[in-house]
């Protein structure tokens, strides 16, 4: 038995190790088995254990005067010194074996070395210890202390920015290590592959890596890897979950006493509430994580703890003197330790501190001006040029660099296949957008920009997962769960461990989704031109905010022209006032005084938004594409849209790159569906069966959610009555419920052919988050290839859905056009969050 089987398998290697130990045998044999089963407890998290074994080995050498053997003890104590915190300790051990280990073992100590090294911030050091050996190593095989090597340099390089050496030397490692039957040791090598590949912008395919590497690591291996994918979920937007993942790292570091990650943890930590908005608690938990660092003497990265720090200052709004100072001192400082992106991020931000003191800038970005590294670090860098160039009145410098800035974000997120991820990183250039906009010169250089934001927000075209049975399963134990959760709830015995079960599903759905890459395909730009011709006699009205303005791009007779309309937050407050009102008139369509608030509300809306516009657009039939909480507004109970056609579009680019192939006036395949728990539901149903040719129907206990999902791959229009909910802050799991629970929009994912036509007869179900992706049941059904959706985004009264619902089929199978269907269908309250989405 050798320190081979530990990267093996540590567990078995363990066993052996300790039987081996009780054995009766001679002193260098229980010294090599403590050795094992040293290494052995550390790779299982058993730090404590693992210097029990090695201290008693180290007794046992010195008292049979082995000095090789007390060497080879001492070099097994770096790692297990180093992972509880001494790092000093560890490399006072490592310099009384350097003088003894000759060959492999001087070699396996590099390893160690570099390691420890790199745990104290020491990076050129440990890169060139790590190096040193490597040629020798490759050339005499050695499996195992090769593959730490090549482990702990990818890491080094990694942590330098060097992140494509960094990809190739762990990749190098996994196969060494897979070859000799390492598989232990490829997992540690495969979750360090997985954070490479997060910071090189590839999320899904790193989330996929740590999945794979993730259940075969133990122990403290197993806590760094969910400390490195909580790095992944800040950098995808996504700081409330990292913070989870690392309170139960935390937990873990707290119970095994992985002392040297607690202070790693702590400052992911502190990056992670900064991405979630709270500096003052990020600031805490960064001076905690440098009070660590300063106890492990690990110098090196308290510069990181600096660099967080000044984050948080920023995110505060400090732009005074003595910031500028600060970050320029902390950037050189970075830049002497080796961290070379946090030294330019500093630097960025001591350029931006700089041009709101009116004080020249281009000094402090000439050190990033062709930064390499992630695309929001680019993106930053870009944005600090655009605005140094602004300064100077170099408009074509400043508009070149901000454009620049997007294609960075929008390079970035080509490769999600989640939208929510495009949603959460499109964020990343918000700022840089408004910039761009502001700059734009011209109503084509505006609505140009607003697309380009737009695009990179929502995918054109839909990942579609391939089929699995733990997917299906995890839908179907969805359904259950939620069934006996609304019971449950329903009969006043909530069960909050029901509950958690619930919440952690939902949970690993959206993880899996989160895994999905973008599918191969090009980059939709705006032609101007091209859309002008496809909009024909119809005007487009795209609305656009900048800062807290509101304005307006129009194309009407082939002309763009730009508008502004004036507050955003006042469009947005007559909004919320308009739903409020329409919620209240679902309920009782005779509420006089919710009448009077919504005529009020929609009087405040035209004249914002419309009244303004009325000499261009006059009365065309509109393609609508708004823009935050405009998303929400039903537009047809604005005065001067009422009985007008028009179309509400996630961007102009998506309605014209959509399948604007008229609906046929005969449907070929029908599906109609009623779920459970409505009144009228059935009845519209009943009449809607007699208008079309043969449809599919499924009532009752036939509409069930798997039923209804595999139905719609079969039909070209679908309408489905059913009681639905809009999930704020969680909008892919918006759901309709069926028979046995709800179809959620995650699981239309599932679908291999979209309806061209959807009407979702349902309150709410047309509702989205306020941003542009568009996130919700509507967005979904576009991105994965329906023409049309006919929602609703209020509250739906269910006793006047199905004569609607009947004079809207019987326009439609006249010949209309769904958006000019929609429009001749005379409205009462209780309808009147229904509208067109899509090709129209």
């Amino acid at each position: 038995m050798n320190e081979e089987s530990v990267g093996r398998d540590p567990e078995a290697a363990y066993a052996e190790a300790l039987k081996l130990v009780r054995a009766r045998t001679s002193a260098e044999e229980k010294i090599a088995a403590l050795r094992v089963a040293g290494v052995a407890a550390r790779e299982l998290g058993l730090l404590n254990e693992a210097l029990r074994h090695l201290d008693r080995a180290l007794v046992l050498a010195k008292k049979h005067d082995l000095s090789y053997a007390v060497a080879q003890v001492r070099m097994n104590l770096v790692g297990v010194r180093t992972a509880r915190g001494d790092v000093a300790s560890a490399l006072v051990e490592a310099a009384h074996a350097a003088d003894v280990l000759m060959s492999r073992d001087a070699d396996a100590l590099a390893a160690e070395v570099s390691c420890a090294l790199t745990r104290a911030g020491r990076l050129a050091e440990a890169r060139e210890t790590a190096e040193r050996p490597l040629s020798r190593l490759r050339h005499a095989r050695a499996s195992m202390p090769l593959a730490k090597l090549l482990t702990s340099l990818g890491l080094i390089q990694a942590l330098q920015g060097v992140l494509g050496g960094a990809e190739a030397t762990l990749t190098e490692a996994m196969q060494v290590s897979e070859t000799a039957g390492l598989l232990h040791q490829r997992a540690f090598a495969e979750s360090l592959l997985a954070l490479v590949v997060s910071r090189r912008g590839d999320l899904p395919r790193a989330l996929q890596l740590f999945a794979s590497a993730e259940p075969r690591l133990t122990g403290v291996r197993a806590t760094q890897c969910r400390i490195e994918q909580a790095e992944t979920l800040i950098t995808a937007g996504l700081p409330r979950e990292a913070r989870q993942l690392l309170t139960t790292a935390l937990a873990d570091i707290e119970e095994h006493g992985y002392t040297c990650d607690q202070a790693d943890a702590l400052l992911l930590l502190a990056h992670a509430e900064l991405a979630d908005g709270e500096p003052e608690r990020a600031a805490a938990s960064a001076e905690r994580a440098r009070a660590a660092f300063a106890a492990q003497e690990r110098t090196g990265w308290m510069l990181l703890t600096e660099h967080l720090l000044l984050r948080t200052r920023w995110a505060g709004g400090d732009r005074s003197a003595v910031f500028l100072s600060t970050a320029t001192a902390t950037a050189n400082r970075l830049d002497r330790g080796g961290w070379t992106e946090a030294a330019a991020e500093a630097r960025i931000m001591a350029a931006r501190i700089a041009l709101d003191l009116r004080r020249p800038a281009g000094h402090l970005l000439a050190p990033v001006s062709g930064v390499r590294g992630p695309a929001a670090l680019r993106a930053a860098a870009l944005h600090a040029t655009a605005l140094e160039c602004h300064a100077r009145h170099d408009t074509t410098g400043a508009v070149t660099a901000a454009w620049s800035g997007l294609g960075a974000i929008e390079e970035h997120t080509e490769v999600f296949g989640a939208l929510e991820l495009r949603a959460r990183t499109a964020e990343l250039g918000g700022e840089l957008a408004d910039l761009a906009l502001r700059l734009a010169r011209s109503a084509r250089e505006l609505l140009t920009v607003e697309e380009r934001r737009r695009t990179i927000a929502r995918r054109p075209l839909a990942v579609r997962p391939p089929r699995c049975p733990d997917r299906a399963a995890a839908f179907a134990e969805l359904r259950t769960l939620s069934a006996q959760h609304a019971e449950g709830v329903a009969r006043g015995r909530a069960d909050s461990a029901l509950a958690a079960r619930l919440t952690r599903l939902e949970a690993e759905i959206r993880t899996q989704s989160l895994r999905n890459p973008a599918p191969a395909r090009q980059a939709q730009r705006l032609k101007i031109p091209q859309l002008a011709a496809a909009l024909g006699d119809r005007g487009l009205l795209e609305f656009v905010r900048i800062g807290s303005e509101l304005y307006a791009v129009t194309i009407a007779a082939d002309r763009p022209r730009r508008h502004c309309l004036g507050s955003y937050g006042d469009a947005a407050q007559a909004v919320v006032l308009a739903h409020s009102a329409l919620r209240r008139l679902a309920q009782d369509e005779g509420d006089g005084r919710a009448q009077e608030a919504l005529s009020e509300a929609c009087g405040r809306l035209e004249r914002l938004l419309l009244e303004p516009l009325h000499s261009v657009l006059g009365e065309r039939e509109l393609v609508v594409a708004p823009t935050g909480a405009l998303h929400g507004l039903p537009w047809s109970v604005l005065p001067s849209l009422v009985g007008r056609p028009l179309t509400v579009v996630p961007s102009a680019t998506a309605w014209l790159h959509a399948d604007s192939r008229p609906v046929s006036s005969v449907p070929e395949r029908t599906l109609l569906v009623a779920g459970p728990d409505l009144t009228h539901a059935d009845c519209e149903v009943r009449a809607l069966q007699l208008l079309h040719a043969h449809p599919r129907v499924l009532l009752d206990r036939w509409a069930r959610a798997e039923t209804v999902r595999d139905a719609l791959n079969d039909a070209d229009l679908a309408h489905i009555v059913a009681h639905g909910e809009f999930r704020p802050g969680n909008p892919l799991f918006s759901a309709l419920r069926l028979a046995d629970g709800p179809l959620v929009v995650h699981e239309l994912e599932d679908l291999d052919r979209a309806p061209r036509l959807v009407v979702l007869s349902a309150c709410d179900i047309g509702r989205a988050e306020p941003g542009d992706a568009v996130l919700g049941m509507v967005g979904a059904l576009l991105a994965l290839g329906t023409a049309t959706v006919i929602a609703s985004v209020a509250p739906v009264r269910d006793a006047a859905t199905p004569a609607f619902m009947t004079a809207f089929h019987r326009a439609l199978l006249s010949g209309h056009s769904p958006s000019r269907a929609l429009a001749a269908v005379p409205r009462t309250p209780g309808v009147h969050g229904f509208q067109c989405f899509g090709a129209g």
